[in-house]
């Protein structure tokens, strides 16, 4: 159903080096580059991720309650792409462990404070 999902961002060049880290351990390259975007998707593949400066202008900001959630092959991949957003200058928003029975997931912030996490199920 979800095509992609686009985050607003102040710094595009600092945010696409924090996203082009995150890709490439979720082994997703780059679609395209403008002046005001950069977006990361598999040709006909899962939904994908860009990042952008708003079309109207505006300051960007945060969506209260708005979460982009990165589907991970394994529990280590959610660990490794948890502790690669720290290291990359993200904030911690929950550590990697399990959420009930069959969720594993880890919650992060980006550069510019969008919220994300890692997660496998099953």
């Amino acid at each position: 159903m979800i095509g992609y999902v686009t985050l607003g961002t102040r710094d595009l060049e600092r945010a696409a080096k924090f996203y082009d880290a995150i890709a490439e351990e979720l082994g997703t390259p780059r679609m395209f580059t403008t002046d005001t975007s950069v977006a990361w998707a598999i040709p006909d593949g899962p939904a994908g991720i860009a990042i952008t400066h708003p079309f109207d202008g505006n300051p960007m900001s945060v969506g209260n309650g708005v979460m982009v959630a990165l589907q991970a092959k394994d529990k280590a991949q959610v660990d490794r792409l948890y502790n690669l957003a720290l290291s990359l200058g993200g904030t911690d928003e929950g550590p990697p462990g399990p959420r009930g029975d069959t969720f594993y997931a880890g919650y992060f912030r980006d550069l510019d404070g969008n919220k994300l996490n890692a997660f496998v199920m099953g």
